[in-house]
């Protein structure tokens, strides 16, 4: 088969497409002949340190979509041809290739009014977003809520679900973005380069501030959010815990949640597996009755991903980039 393969840790702009071998299923896996894959900035952070499980060459791509093509051992619940998307496991080959194999709890079912290029845009921005709101979040006592970079994945997926959910949503993001996160639902976008982000957020909320606060962008964002939650408010972190020495004990009272959405596949928890699965499942239905857009921008080639990746790289990118292989 044909693969998109680092040759080494540190050279992913310098990947190219080679020959190797077609992987085989083992008991409880599937093998998935890959008709989509997303792009993720994951995808040059851990290539740029490397990851001591992975041999060399490697294949990137933990976002995949495509056909199920064989079936492991003990495999019952899905039959050749079944379409499907999943969230890869981060210290197993991936699939920027024609072929790779997953394991088959941790897989979706792609509805038929979905494109295989749609699903596969979803799993690692759409899935953490999901998982931040609907599995850490006591939503049912949220009304206001602040999401940070909603111009990016996670938080353009996080912008419209909390929107769907009926919530007030408040999101950052440059002024020339302003208007595409309001398309995607935030009711006030404020700019971070220009604006006092918790001033704002206080003045919008008359200065209650906020129930929640979802962080992807970094550690410091996330401790400076610290500042807009209201009395009994949750903080969702992804790039980096605050510092929680920022709010006073028995003050704020102030729930911390971490997301990391694929230690599921290290948990050594198949229910932890199955759940990736379940929010796949959730997140289709969604876009199929279109109440989520899947936020695919662009699709490109496998021979176009290093160049797309240094996009990537450069936060030059609005939306989703999904690489077409069939």
């Amino acid at each position: 088969m044909k693969a998109l393969l680092l040759r080494e840790k540190g050279h992913w702009k310098a990947m190219k497409i080679e020959e190797v071998e077609t992987p085989k299923p083992g008991p409880g896996e599937i093998l998935v002949e890959i008709y989509a894959v997303g792009l993720n900035p994951v995808d040059y952070k851990t290539a740029t340190g490397g990851n001591p499980n992975w041999s060399y060459p490697h294949i990137l791509g933990l976002d995949v979509a495509g056909i199920v093509a064989e079936l492991g051992e003990g495999v019952i619940q899905w039959k050749k041809g079944d379409r499907v998307v999943y969230h890869g496991d981060l210290t197993k080959k991936g699939g920027y290739a024609e072929y790779t194999v997953t394991t088959a709890h941790t897989v979706s079912r792609i509805p038929d009014e979905v494109t295989f290029e749609s699903a596969a845009a979803l799993p690692t921005a759409g899935y953490t977003a999901y998982q931040s709101l609907f599995r850490k979040l006591p939503m049912d006592q949220i009304e206001t809520i602040l999401i940070h970079g909603g111009a990016g994945g996670v938080g353009g997926f996080a912008v419209q679900l909390a929107k769907n959910a009926g919530k007030k949503v408040i999101s950052t993001a440059s002024s020339h973005n302003h208007k595409y996160v309001k398309s995607l639902g935030a009711d006030y976008v404020i700019d971070y380069n220009e604006e006092d982000v918790t001033a704002r957020v206080l003045e919008i909320t008359n200065g209650r501030g906020v129930d929640a606060v979802v962080d992807a962008v970094s550690r410091q964002s996330a401790t400076d959010s610290l500042d807009t939650l209201a009395f009994l408010g949750h903080i969702v972190f992804i790039s980096g815990a605050p510092d929680f020495t920022k709010i006073k004990p028995f003050t704020k009272s102030v729930s911390y949640h971490e997301i990391a959405l694929g230690a599921a596949h290290q948990s050594g928890s198949h229910k932890a597996g199955q759940d990736l699965g379940i929010m796949g499942d959730e997140m289709l239905k969604l876009v199929a009755e279109g109440k989520v857009s899947s936020m695919l921008k662009e699709v490109i080639s496998l021979e176009e991903v290093p160049e797309a990746l240094s996009c990537l790289s450069e936060r030059h990118v609005k939306g989703k980039i999904v690489a077409k292989i069939k």
